[in-house]
């Protein structure tokens, strides 16, 4: 269990965090406009806008690398950076309030998060190949054992091992991307970069044949080529998420995500975010855009390179945020928001149901057929359908239908959904 003596604990509420809230449907709109490329096209597409031919690279159209790289610059990484730390955060929430009612936060939480394994695991099969849920499950279990750590201490560890990451995958890939670079310059490509330009080209082509498969030939071919494609997910994101889950719980103990810092503690930390985080951006976009996003380098920046910034600028989005919100929760614009944010899970499976009808055979079959440029209108349809549904359900539901389901699990009973009249 967790002890209330540490002076950092913020005091217990039975009532949501609407701050939490507001951070959390900001992350969960920003997400769609990352993801959406993964639904619209190969594994490949999330990497890069550039196709790969039989002889290599082909460069996007104009229209396409501008999408790219200005989502590149904005949100790519930052909402997942922001998502995964108030999910650290949210763990600590739930297991104190439980605890306070004197029950078993620990256990409970670990509960959650097998259910919610559960819900990866099929949200992968039956769906979509980018599940994070499994991953955030995982990890999750993993981070349940410093969740009694002290707030410094958590931020040593998840800072170290966050950066630690970053650099050990970023070195690890440096020859890889070097002979990359030689080939672009003239030089007869290595056998290092033959091998991966025909791997992706090869993993591209597969996910296209998937894509236009039919609901459950499409699951069968997951469950009988790719069944464990989950925990591979988790293993290769775990020096990523788990970090990030730590630092949430740190942060949350010191009283950033409920808004309990000083307006001068918020601008620092949103203009330091902001100044060296979309510097470290910038720079990393002047070196890849010109070279119209390698399709063997953008892994390693995407992966390691850039996760500094991400974690820089997800921290600035967040303050800003915090600063704005004793003004935002009571806009129209706010509370929808938070509405978005509350059924978190609700939505972000409805943006898979939504986007997956539209992109892949068994639905619109859209998957292929649409650039980056053309996308970002699915987004905007997505975040349209978000913001306006998520605030009317909650006034006639106590949760969104999966956030129902998965308390309902986690307690073997159905709970009350309906509010009262």
């Amino acid at each position: 269990m967790l002890s209330r003596n540490n002076s950092d604990l913020p005091p217990l509420s039975s009532e949501r965090l609407p701050t939490l809230d507001l951070l959390r449907g900001l992350a969960v709109l920003g997400i769609v406009a990352i993801n959406v490329a993964g639904f619209a096209g190969p594994k490949l597409a999330t990497l890069t806008p550039s196709l790969l031919s039989a002889t290599g690279p082909l460069p996007a159209p104009p229209a396409d690398e501008t999408a790219f790289a200005l989502l590149f610059l904005l949100v790519e990484g930052k909402m997942r950076a922001l998502f995964t730390m108030l999910f650290g955060a949210s763990m600590l929430l739930f297991i104190e309030r439980m605890e306070a009612a004197g029950r078993n936060g620990m256990m409970l939480q670990a509960r959650r998060l097998l259910w919610l394994g559960l819900f990866g695991y099929l949200h992968y099969v039956l769906l979509w190949w980018g599940d994070v849920l499994f991953v955030y499950a995982l990890c999750g279990l993993i981070a349940l054992a410093f969740a009694a750590w002290p707030p410094r201490m958590l931020l040593l560890i998840g800072g170290m091992g966050f950066v630690g990451w970053a650099l050990l995958g970023g070195l690890g890939d440096l020859p890889l991307v070097l002979a990359e670079e030689q080939a672009r310059l003239g030089a007869p490509p290595a056998h290092d970069v033959l091998q991966g330009w025909a791997e992706s080209r090869s993993a591209a082509m597969q996910d296209s044949a998937q894509a236009m498969l039919g609901f459950w030939p499409m699951a069968a071919d997951k469950l009988r080529n790719a069944p464990f494609w989950p925990l591979v997910m988790a293993f290769a994101s775990m020096g990523e998420t788990l970090p990030l889950m730590l630092l949430g719980m740190a942060l949350y103990r010191l009283g950033f995500w409920q808004g309990q810092w000083s307006r001068r503690a918020l601008w620092v930390t949103a203009l330091a975010g902001l100044v060296i985080g979309g510097a470290m951006a910038g720079g990393l976009l002047a070196w890849a855009w010109p070279r119209h996003f390698p399709a063997l380098a953008m892994p390693s920046i995407l992966a390691y390179w850039a996760g500094p910034e991400h974690l820089l600028m997800a921290l600035a989005y967040a303050a800003m945020l915090l600063l704005a919100a004793p003004s935002l929760v009571s806009h129209a614009l706010g509370q929808r928001l938070i509405a978005a944010g509350r059924m978190a899970f609700t939505n972000y499976i409805g943006t898979t149901l939504c986007l997956t009808a539209l992109c892949y055979g068994w639905g619109a079959g859209l998957f292929g057929r649409i650039g980056h440029a053309q996308q970002l209108w699915l987004v905007l349809g997505v975040w349209v359908a978000m913001l306006a549904w998520s605030k009317p359900w909650l006034a006639h539901f106590r949760q969104g239908p999966l956030e129902w389901l998965w308390r309902s699990l986690v307690e073997f009973r159905a709970l009350p959904f309906r509010k009262n009249p």
